[in-house]
């Protein structure tokens, strides 16, 4: 639990809520473990609040407490699961990462198209409402198959359990349906790859998939042949409902031809080159903005500002972004004198 609190705190320091907890700090961890030991742990609520990441996002904040724990949970969920994740699952997992995910579909569009000289198609789908639609038992379920540990179960399931979505529905026999987990939680980011690990085996091994990756609800497949894509679909609707009760977004399922440029994490993938997706550029540019503002205001320090410039710039770095970098850093030299 210390080791949980020590991986926790970082970058944390400043906030209240975090303060508050540290100042007696071995008087809540002892009486953390002692709930949790006595199984008399109740997961407390959350406060929620909006982000634009680009779109809209519903986040709901966990109290220190909690985090604290989800973190020691985590830990020891990805050690365990981890081994099972294909090597193209991108999301939340350490050496991956979205930069990586970008790289692999780059790498995989040119081997497809024979180096830009044959076709090559990429079926690009996200789920609907993918965190507010997991279904617990489904979740707790596919957690049982690989832990025995009544104790840990209980303990997992009180955390699912701290959270439902508006989907939730009752049932004929009017039992709750208990759907959703918290964007916020870590703890939903190893849930999310858990459950969308059933998915991965699906593609991999039952419909023998080469050219696939995914990024927590976000998954791509390459072909040189639109036909086969448009045959996929149904299978992947079908599985998707059928057993994890997820439906793919209507409007954001599309078979693209490379040339085209493909719309993947951030960035948009051409033939020779890579670009930064027009609202990832727009976010950047307003954030920057308010960052340059907030230290003006001595809101937050140089080294900050400095280390959330650097930040921005080692993402432009990933694509052909020259004229964009010289233009922000006179947009910054601006915001600063002005």
């Amino acid at each position: 639990m210390f080791q949980a609190w020590d991986e926790f705190k970082i970058d944390k320091r400043n906030k209240v809520d975090v303060l508050q907890f540290e100042k007696n700090l071995e008087q809540n961890i002892f009486e953390l473990y002692r709930n949790l030991k006595n199984k008399t742990y109740i997961h407390r609520g959350y406060t929620d609040f909006y982000i634009y990441d680009p779109k809209r996002r519903h986040i709901y904040k966990a109290t220190v407490r909690d985090r604290v724990l989800h973190h020691a949970i985590f830990k020891v969920l990805n050690c365990i699961f981890e081994p099972t994740f294909i090597s193209t699952s991108f999301s939340c997992r350490i050496d991956r990462g979205n930069h990586k995910g970008v790289d692999f579909l780059y790498k995989v569009i040119r081997e497809v198209s024979r180096n830009y000289t044959k076709k090559c198609f990429v079926l690009k789908c996200d789920i609907r409402k993918f965190f507010d639609s997991v279904g617990h038992k489904i979740l707790l379920d596919i957690l049982k198959r690989k832990i025995k540990d009544t104790n840990v179960i209980w303990l997992i399931e009180e955390i699912i359990r701290s959270y439902t979505s508006d989907n939730s529905a009752f049932t004929r026999e009017r039992e709750r349906e208990r759907v959703g987990i918290p964007i916020g939680n870590l703890t939903s980011q190893i849930f999310a790859n858990i459950y969308m690990n059933e998915f991965d085996q699906f593609i991999k091994h039952t419909l023998r998939i080469e050219h696939y990756a995914r990024y927590t609800d976000d998954f791509v497949i390459v072909s040189d042949n639109k036909d086969y894509l448009k045959e996929l679909i149904p299978k992947l609707q079908l599985f998707l409902l059928e057993k994890l009760k997820l439906k793919i977004h209507p409007k954001k399922m599309t078979i693209i031809k490379y040339i085209q440029g493909i719309d993947f994490l951030g960035y948009v993938i051409f033939p020779h080159h890579l670009l930064l997706r027009a609202k990832t550029k727009k976010r950047i540019i307003r954030n920057l903005k308010l960052k340059v503002y907030n230290y003006k205001r001595g809101l937050i320090s140089k080294n900050k500002l400095e280390q959330s410039i650097q930040s921005y710039f080692g993402v432009l770095s990933h694509a052909n972004t020259h004229k964009l970098k010289e233009f922000l850093k006179n947009q910054i030299w601006i915001w600063l004198n002005d």
